[in-house]
């Protein structure tokens, strides 16, 4: 048969694991916390970045664009000067 300090002593164990529980599920919600607001913080830090790569992409592409005109542009000069040079050697 339990006497009642063993019931006492038996049922202030499970106080004290329930306690020591508390304690870790305690820390380790603050852990998760940091780490989910770690997290947070990383994805606004790579979505800047996406949208600055975005607008630098966009920019390179215009450039590229802009030059492509001027290239065509210098190849068609030069053409009309082939052409001329050729009419005035005939």
């Amino acid at each position: 048969m339990v006497s009642g300090l063993e019931k006492y002593s038996h049922l202030e164990d499970k106080i004290h694991r329930i306690v020591e529980l508390c304690k870790s599920l305690r820390l380790e919600k603050t852990q998760l916390e940091a780490e989910l607001e770690r997290a947070r913080l990383g994805l606004i830090a790579e979505q800047e970045e996406k949208a600055r790569l975005r607008a630098q992409l966009a920019f390179l592409l215009d450039d590229r664009d802009g030059m492509k005109l001027k290239v065509e542009a210098i190849l068609d000069a030069i053409t009309m000067l082939e052409l001329e040079a050729d009419s005035a050697k005939k």
